[in-house]
């Protein structure tokens, strides 16, 4: 399988408000960059999105690894959290609704084609990929304000 990288990052102005989504993709010498914008969207929307988009981009199954400024996107994976929700009939450990399971269900059914490792990494701290990402996704929803 080939390994691929990806970094991620997702935007709002405002929580609801106009948002963005900023992808970079690596593979060996190849370097390609995604993004897009949403009306009335919220931050961990288009911090999914931006995941969902750039594993979609994908051609074949491929071995990821995915860095993002996400907790929300990395411990929903990591910790089993997105699983158990599924299970639960997506409600959490309260029995509360989980917010955003369309696209929870789309990135669990998505990672069954792709072998994903989540990486953490801090927002807004120099990280030349994340600042590149954030910079595509803060475009998106300025160009369209």
């Amino acid at each position: 399988m080939k390994h691929v990288h990806i970094f991620t990052d997702g935007a709002c102005q405002g929580n609801p408000g106009a948002g963005g989504w900023g992808v970079v993709l690596k593979y060996g010498d190849a370097y390609k960059e995604l993004s897009g914008f949403e009306p009335n969207t919220t931050n961990n929307r288009m911090e999914l999105t931006a995941v969902l988009q750039a594993l979609y981009a994908l051609r074949e199954p491929c071995e990821v690894t995915l860095t993002t400024d996400s907790q929300y996107v990395v411990n929903g994976i990591n910790k089993g959290w997105a699983h158990n929700w599924q299970t639960n009939g997506w409600r959490n450990a309260k029995r509360q609704p989980v917010a955003n399971p369309d696209l929870w269900e789309a990135l669990l059914n998505v990672l069954q084609v792709h072998s994903v490792t989540f990486v953490w990494v801090r927002g807004h701290n120099g990280h030349p990929e994340n600042e590149r990402c954030d910079a595509l996704a803060v475009n998106e929803y300025l160009r369209h304000s």
